[in-house]
């Protein structure tokens, strides 16, 4: 599995997103990216191989993984901003439990909201609605700090 971050360099998050992608796949295999379909629901795959990625940005940076299974990544500046009500829509009652005990809420609800990012990403069904069927936690250690941001990677 191969991780990169960069700064947006100026460029839109869907952009700087294709680049990295791009010179992530041609490091690791030598040759051109092929063409990237989306299923019916969205998610993003490559049109030929054996490689998965997915891609994530936040206001400043950008961030990829490129692996040899389904992966989902997301990332939230660390900083973020976040209105603690959406607790109340997104998480499960396992997760409120945990939500509720957090010394530092905010930072909890990025930690949860970036392991369902992944995992929503991951298996291309999306945010449809709320995700408020998971049991996840903020101390997951798939939850990773990078670029002070942070970061979930799922497979």
């Amino acid at each position: 599995m191969l991780i990169r971050a960069r700064e947006l360099q100026g460029l839109s998050g869907h952009a700087a997103g294709r680049q990295l992608l791009e010179e992530m796949y041609r490091s690791y295999t030598g040759k051109d990216m092929p063409p990237i379909c989306v299923h019916e629901r969205g998610k993003p795959y490559f049109a030929e191989g054996e490689l998965h990625f997915s891609v994530s940005h936040t206001k400043r940076r950008v961030f990829c993984v490129l692996s040899a299974v389904p992966v989902g990544i997301d990332a939230e500046e660390l900083d973020r901003d976040i209105d603690l009500r959406l607790g109340e829509k997104i998480l499960s009652p396992r997760e409120k439990e945990r939500f509720a005990c957090a010394s530092d809420k905010r930072d909890a609800l990025l930690r949860l909201w970036v392991l369902k990012e992944a995992s929503a990403k991951l298996t291309g069904e999306g945010l449809r609605g709320y995700p408020n069927h998971t049991d996840l936690s903020p101390e997951d250690p798939r939850i990773q700090v990078i670029d002070n941001c942070y970061v979930a990677v799922v497979t």
